[in-house]
């Protein structure tokens, strides 16, 4: 069954940024997270503000990222521009904090990315580096960018605990995975402690299978 928030959010983020409704080529995957964790240059943890651009003077709608932490990367020298807008009052739409596994419920809107932020929210991103800048990492669907609003949010942590196993060598992965997802399933009292190991359990079975169809299932189907 959909939820309410995921039909607020096709109802919302429709349209004004960006224009073209995306399409996947057939076969396409949606990353996994640790793939997202390898595949971005920069993972920052910054505070969305509207920014201070002059008019006209980029093609597309901007938001300011001010940094708080890098957990991947260099930490940047100043805030970060990105392609964005700033949702207000009941369109500012927030990650569910413990659902680690469904992208934000924009991203199943048209443009299959979010776009859309709290001003004042503080959000994880992963970040590529291109000719013009930084951009979102991971591709239709990913959690390329997600609310976590406490130092100690389960996205955070995940996300942390991803860095470090990214950058052992491959062949020493899959053990740093099993010993984590075993030390967090034993905590049977700690709610957070088994969606963590839940959602290291889906890192353990491999890459996602290949979407069928243009959208994959939203969250609550």
């Amino acid at each position: 069954m959909r939820t309410p928030a995921l039909f607020a959010a096709l109802a919302l983020f429709a349209a004004p940024l960006p224009a073209a409704a995306c399409s996947v080529a057939s076969g396409y995957r949606i990353p996994t997270n640790l793939d997202l964790v390898e595949s971005a240059d920069l993972i920052l943890l910054g505070k969305v503000t509207p920014g201070d651009f002059a008019p006209d003077s980029t093609p597309e709608q901007m938001v300011s990222i001010e940094p708080i932490e890098a957990i991947k990367g260099r930490m940047p020298a100043g805030p970060v521009a990105l392609a964005g807008g700033i949702a207000s009052g009941e369109d500012a739409i927030l990650s569910n904090p413990y659902d680690l596994k469904y992208a934000h419920p924009q991203s199943f809107a048209g443009a299959c990315t979010r776009y859309m932020f709290a001003d004042g929210a503080r959000v994880l991103f992963f970040l590529k580096r291109s000719d013009t800048g930084w951009q979102g990492a991971g591709g239709p669907f990913s959690r390329w960018a997600e609310d976590v609003l406490t130092d100690d949010a389960p996205w955070l942590q995940a996300v942390r605990f991803y860095a470090g196993v990214a950058a052992l060598p491959k062949a020493e992965r899959a053990a740093a995975l099993e010993r984590q997802r075993s030390l967090w399933g034993a905590e049977g009292g700690d709610p957070v402690a088994q969606i963590l190991a839940a959602d290291v359990d889906r890192q353990l079975a491999g890459p996602n299978k290949p979407l069928r169809e243009e959208l994959p299932p939203p969250p609550g189907d």
